[in-house]
């Protein structure tokens, strides 16, 4: 990928890493605040409720630090536009920046998320061929409810490498996962996230700040809990009866198996008796049978969307700590004003 000089620029948020490893190409994403807005503004314009918008991110690598530089939207078909072509949209998107001088190179792709429930199958598989193509890929997950409380949500993330190898190989039996020490907590990788915008932008955002009511400042201070709590716990329990399912299946599965070990086992051992007669009394033993084809393993469940719903689990379980502990936090210096006062 291409490289640029670095010009003057201002951090103006940064989000921490959890658990990125070391071996991922990229330990920094950059990003041009007229991105975010782009971002923010596609999910007004189009996105409704839990509906999912997504779009492209172009930028360049220089050294381990990916500049997102520019995105723009997928556009929203129906079922009537048979006829759409996404990849074909892409290149002449592409084409057209590049006909401007504008940076073209595709480096990820970002798509807004409902109250946090970003971690599927879809988006696992959009990531894997993005990062298989695209070693430096990211995916941005915007959050527009966090958003809407009064700080931005906007994280990236990345599949880790043993997931990576998981995805190339397909195999996603229980034996596969364990033997690559697969759990949900391995599945993806946060990298750290830096806003940059230039000094003039820098200098219009210190003026609109100053120009803030007291009001809007003090906003943050309310006490009212909204309904993102019970949303978020609601969702919460509709994934854990999820996961209750997976094990019902799981433990079928296991009992089946071992069912089918035992009446294996039992018609060994009844044969080589019958074999032991047959021999005392001068006779041939039994022809070989083929056991794989009278006892056939019953099919394991699939553990890859197991694996998915613990980690949308631990996501939701996040964002309630998140939210819990700043009303907690809130509540705790309204009672020490009100015992001042």
């Amino acid at each position: 990928m291409a490289s640029r000089k670095d010009s003057g620029s201002a951090t103006t948020s940064a989000m921490p890493s959890s658990g990125g490893t070391l071996d991922s190409p990229v330990k920094q994403i950059q990003i041009e605040g007229l991105v975010v807005l782009k971002i923010i503004k596609h999910y007004q314009e189009e996105g409704q409720g839990s509906e999912v918008v997504q779009g492209v991110l172009l930028g360049l690598v220089v050294d381990d630090r990916l500049e997102i530089t520019n995105c723009f939207p997928f556009p929203q078909h129906t079922e009537d536009d048979a006829d759409f072509d996404e990849v074909q949209y892409q290149m002449e998107m592409m084409r057209s920046l590049r006909h401007v001088n504008i940076d073209h190179l595709h480096v990820g792709w970002y798509q807004s998320t409902y109250y946090g429930s970003f971690v599927s199958r879809a988006l696992l598989d959009s990531q894997f061929s993005y990062q298989h193509a695209i070693e430096e890929s990211v995916v941005l997950i915007y959050d527009p409810i966090k958003t809407a409380q009064g700080s931005l949500s906007l994280k990236a993330y990345r599949l880790t490498p043993k997931l990576m190898e998981i995805c190339k190989e397909k195999d996603f039996t229980p034996e596969a996962l364990k033997k690559a020490s697969v759990g949900f907590e391995h599945m993806f990788e946060e990298v750290p996230i830096v806003i940059k915008n230039s000094h003039l932008i820098s200098v219009l955002m210190w003026e609109l700040e100053e120009k803030s009511t007291v009001a809007d400042k003090h906003e943050l201070l309310n006490l009212s809990s909204s309904n993102h709590l019970e949303k978020s716990l609601q969702l919460l329990m509709d994934r854990v009866d999820d996961m209750s399912q997976d094990i019902v299946k799981y433990n079928t599965y296991s009992r089946n198996l071992s069912k089918q070990q035992q009446q294996k086992h039992q018609y060994l051992q009844r044969r080589q008796q019958e074999n032991a007669q047959r021999q005392s009394r001068g006779e041939p033993p039994l022809p070989e049978e083929d056991i794989t084809k009278m006892f056939k393993p019953p099919q394991p469940p699939p553990r890859m969307e197991t694996l998915l719903v613990a980690g949308q689990i631990n996501n939701y379980c996040q964002n309630v700590k998140e939210f819990t502990s700043q009303n907690l936090g809130k509540l705790f210096m309204a009672e020490a004003l009100q015992g001042h006062n």
